[in-house]
């Protein structure tokens, strides 16, 4: 899973769980609950662009995104 600014993608996270609708991930960054992130989701020799918004820090420093269209 990549993080995308514009056409450069960055590897900030680290994929705990991923789910129809949201993942968890870990990341150096702290991102604030409610900031839209566009993500890359690469998985199985395909990939899919997203908007995520982060919906909440939970345990050992993960966070947790919702995934949108």
């Amino acid at each position: 899973m990549l993080l995308v600014d514009g056409d450069k993608t960055t590897d900030v996270f680290e994929l705990i769980e991923l789910g129809d609708a949201a993942v968890t991930v870990r990341s150096p960054f702290l991102f604030e609950i409610g900031e839209e992130l566009k993500l890359r989701i690469e998985q199985d020799g395909d990939s899919r662009d997203v908007v995520a918004r982060v919906r909440a820090h939970v345990a050992n420093g993960a966070t947790e995104l919702e995934l949108g269209q």
